[in-house]
């Protein structure tokens, strides 16, 4: 899935969409691709003599990840919006950095109509650069339903 496709199904736009291309939907996981560029405007201010993408950045990635999952699913996806609720057990492993490709991969534990939990890992070059235990809520998206 391109980024096009993405952006139908997610309400996150530059600077905040931070997927790039889905590789890979099953029945109960989902892989992603966020490809990490200095031109990020975190890396301004996030030690600049040494940009490192910020570990709540990596868990919100997941977490959009596992929204393209939900929402893909669903016919009536504009009038829905996914919110994430709670982060457990996050670990962050290595420092991500401009150049690296982080591999996106959410395994759902638990999907209900109103919740979705996860288990979510960002690698980089096959070592781990986070993961964290998340869980997600489906919510009404008023603006959606509205046709707007």
């Amino acid at each position: 899935m391109d980024i096009r496709a993405i952006e139908k199904l997610l309400p996150h736009r530059y600077p905040f969409l931070l997927v790039d291309r889905i590789l890979e939907i099953g029945e109960d996981h989902i892989v992603g691709l966020k490809n990490v560029t200095l031109n990020e405007p975190h890396f301004t201010g996030h030690f600049p003599n040494y940009p490192v993408m910020p570990g709540v950045l990596i868990v919100e990635a997941m977490a959009q990840v596992a929204g393209v999952f939900v929402l893909n699913r669903m016919e009536n996806r504009a009038e829905k919006l996914v919110f994430l609720a709670t982060i457990d057990s996050a670990k962050f492993r290595r420092p991500v950095v401009p150049g690296d490709q982080l591999r996106l991969s959410v395994k759902f534990l638990k999907l209900k109509p109103s919740v979705a939990k996860i288990h979510g890992e960002a690698t980089v070059d096959g070592v781990i650069a986070a993961e964290a235990d998340i869980v997600c809520r489906l919510m009404d998206n008023t603006e959606g339903a509205s046709g707007q």
